[in-house]
């Protein structure tokens, strides 16, 4: 899953692919370099300027429809507004990928109605609003427990079973012990049922564990969606989609999942 984000205040690449003509070619490179989906953004997680529902609407929509006019690639949307959920989907966007756990009460409904698929996120705040020092008795129970609520309120919306995704949340509302710790054991979310997503790229508990700066984080990257893999994920969230998917697909013949692109060695 790629991350092209139309923001000029964007985490990694700080407004690289903000104009549309640049996250366009931003999203086509990352299906060339084996990217199996995009994932789109027009407002940041983190802290920042207000961004009106109008200047979403002029980041996302315009974008989506660009890429499914050139490509049949899985395009999601992240996004905590239902407007622009719709918006994407009509647009021809397939999942909207809510990093807010639902705070928009209208979100899954209007998923139903568009009929994608939802990305279910464990976090605790309204969006963009920081929470600091998060305490929790186990931080895998609680996440279970959130993602498990979020599975029935997005069921009793209308969103069949077979549309949903999950992501603990690495991070959101999570200090580095945390985020470790969901890692090593990411089996008792995937024992919620739908497929589970994991967003790890260049975060900073990598950064924390390896003393590395945000761009220093790509062997850290590679090694947490390794781990998450073996453990159950199944969509994992990148920036450097081309080492990425040489990680995975390693992973996936190592496990069973994938055969070798030749054969030649002592065959």
């Amino acid at each position: 899953m790629a991350i092209v984000n139309r923001t000029p205040d964007s985490f990694h690449d700080k407004g690289a692919t903000f104009g549309l003509d640049r996250a366009v070619e931003a999203s086509l490179a990352a299906v060339a370099d084996g990217a199996d989906w995009v994932d789109v953004g027009g407002v940041p997680f983190g802290r920042g300027p207000v961004v009106e529902l109008a200047e979403e609407l002029d980041r996302i929509v315009p974008l989506v429809a660009a890429i499914r006019a050139a490509s049949d690639v899985v395009i999601s949307v992240d996004t905590f507004s239902a407007r622009v959920a719709e918006a994407a989907l009509a647009a021809g966007a397939d999942v909207v990928n809510d990093t807010s756990g639902l705070w928009d009460p209208d979100m899954a409904g209007a998923v139903a109605a568009g009929g994608g698929h939802l990305v279910l996120t464990h976090s605790l705040t309204p969006p963009r609003t920081p929470h600091p020092s998060p305490r929790y008795d186990d931080v895998v129970d609680t996440v279970v427990a959130h993602l498990r609520s979020r599975i029935e309120t997005a069921l009793a919306a209308g969103v069949p079973f077979e549309h949903l995704i999950v992501d603990p949340g690495h991070d959101l509302n999570k200090n580095t012990l945390h985020s470790l710790e969901l890692t090593r054991r990411l089996g008792e979310v995937a024992e919620l049922g739908p497929p589970v997503l994991v967003a790890l790229s260049n975060k900073d508990f990598i950064g924390e564990t390896l003393d590395r700066t945000q761009y220093e984080r790509l062997e850290g990257s590679l090694a947490s969606a390794v781990v998450s893999i073996v453990n159950g994920a199944r969509i994992v969230r990148v920036h450097d989609v081309r080492a990425s998917v040489a990680a995975v697909r390693m992973t996936e013949a190592i496990l069973g999942w994938r055969e070798p692109a030749w054969l030649k060695h002592n065959m």
